[in-house]
């Protein structure tokens, strides 16, 4: 055990990850030493920032928990203390279940901690971070909460009303940022879409990516989580025209059918989506379109299936993710629909969707094959370098292996000819 320092675990998003990062600065200042997601816990004091979305995370949240109170039994840990989504949305129920965690925090109150550990949350350092990725690569959050209230998401009841960060706050964020050698920003929220409707009352993040794009030293902008219902169009033209704006959007859809998507309560039709789609191809020529799809909602029946596959077929998304529907207490869902399709039948819809979706990412990938790429390094592994194109977010888009027939920077832009595809892979050489 070593005294002074103090490990976090985060779990979850990236905007659980931003918040870890704050509260990594602060600590710092406090004098603490300060790893995150170490390999070998073995520090005084343990704070898990844990995941509440869906009941896969959570019980990822409960395991890891689970072991580090067996650490703390034995006598490696001193002090473990618990925040983040599970514990705002479950904080009775983890209090009497985990006595061993001596401390839980929200997802906003987790300011207490410096107090608990005896020392004061320095305001002057709010906007500060210690970042956890690479040093060229940084997550920017926007806002927090979200006001749509779609029938499956626990989202809102954990995180409130959506609420932006000042866009001048941001901006100064990017600048410190950028100075400090990050390339590249990957903006997110729980709605990109809303950003400055409750600031202003109109939509503002066509502004913010536009003053972002003309900071020195920004690189790549990529934009995660809009909302398709009331998108911001305006943020087309600035895609378009950027060159530092990734032709990128990561937008979740949910479903195609008209009857899912009202159960849904997204506010949206199958003909307003395939209009989005349409227009968002048309304006920004070249885009990568990543979207998450859901399978086994209430309601969802042979034919409403089937016609997801349809529209997958036909929609082509460069980037697709998917999961069962599981029931969250709570939810608009939870409390009016009923949760009636066998687990299996959703597996099996969900197979079936991500090997059609397979099928297509790697037709897509093999249309690079020939191109020459400008890729950003990553990290080197021992028979290759790591890299990402535009078209790639962190963690959970494809990755460029290149060869290692010249050497590159890490953090440095690369000029990469594209030799193979694979489905969620490209291998390439630098020229």
């Amino acid at each position: 055990m070593r005294k002074n320092k103090i490990d976090i675990i985060s779990l979850g998003c990236s905007k659980n990850l931003v918040d870890s990062e704050h509260l990594m600065r602060q600590l710092q200042a406090a004098g603490y030493s300060v790893a995150h997601n170490s390999s070998r816990v073995d520090a005084e004091t343990v704070v898990v920032n844990t995941c509440g979305f869906i009941a896969d995370a959570q019980q990822e949240s409960i395991d890891t928990i689970l072991r580090l109170g067996e650490a703390k039994q034995q006598g490696k840990i001193r002090n473990l203390f618990v925040m983040g989504c599970l514990s705002e949305r479950f904080r009775a129920d983890l209090i009497e279940a985990l006595p061993e965690v001596d401390r839980f925090y929200g997802k906003f109150d987790w300011k207490g901690m410096l107090s608990d550990l005896g020392h004061a949350y320095r305001d002057d350092l709010s906007h500060e971070r210690c970042l956890t990725t690479p040093p060229h690569y940084c997550y920017l959050k926007i806002s927090e909460g979200c006001n749509r209230f779609c029938a499956f998401c626990a989202i809102p009841l954990i995180t409130g009303r959506h609420t932006s960060v000042p866009m001048p706050q941001l901006l100064d964020e990017v600048r410190r940022l950028a100075e400090g050698g990050v390339k590249e920003f990957n903006v997110i929220a729980q709605d990109l879409s809303s950003y400055g409707m409750d600031l202003e009352g109109r939509m503002m993040l066509p502004e913010l990516i536009d003053r972002m794009a003309d900071i020195d030293g920004v690189e790549w902008i990529r934009l995660h989580y809009a909302y398709p219902t009331q998108f911001p169009y305006d943020i087309l033209p600035v895609m378009a025209s950027r060159d530092n704006v990734c032709s990128y959007l990561d937008i979740a859809l949910q479903h195609i059918s008209d009857k899912v998507l009202t159960n849904m309560r997204r506010h949206i039709s199958r003909q307003e989506t395939l209009d989005l789609l349409a227009r968002l191809r048309r304006e920004v020529p070249g885009i990568h379109i990543r979207t998450t799809l859901m399978v086994g909602f209430p309601g969802e029946g042979d034919q409403e299936f089937e016609e997801l596959m349809d529209f997958t077929r036909e929609a082509r998304f460069e980037r697709m993710g998917a999961f069962a529907y599981s029931e969250e207490a709570g939810t608009w869902a939870a409390e009016h629909l009923d949760d009636d399709i066998p687990q299996e039948v959703k597996q099996d819809r969900l197979q079936q969707l991500m090997a059609l979706q397979e099928d297509i990412s790697l037709d897509i990938q093999e249309q690079k094959v020939g191109q020459t790429l400008r890729v950003i390094v990553d990290r080197e592994e021992d028979d290759y370098y790591i890299g990402r194109t535009q078209w790639d977010s962190p963690e959970v888009d494809p990755e460029v292996l290149i060869s290692k027939d010249k050497p590159l920077a890490i953090g440095e832009f690369a000029q990469v000819h594209i030799t193979q595809a694979l489905p969620f892979e490209l291998m390439g050489k630098a020229l």
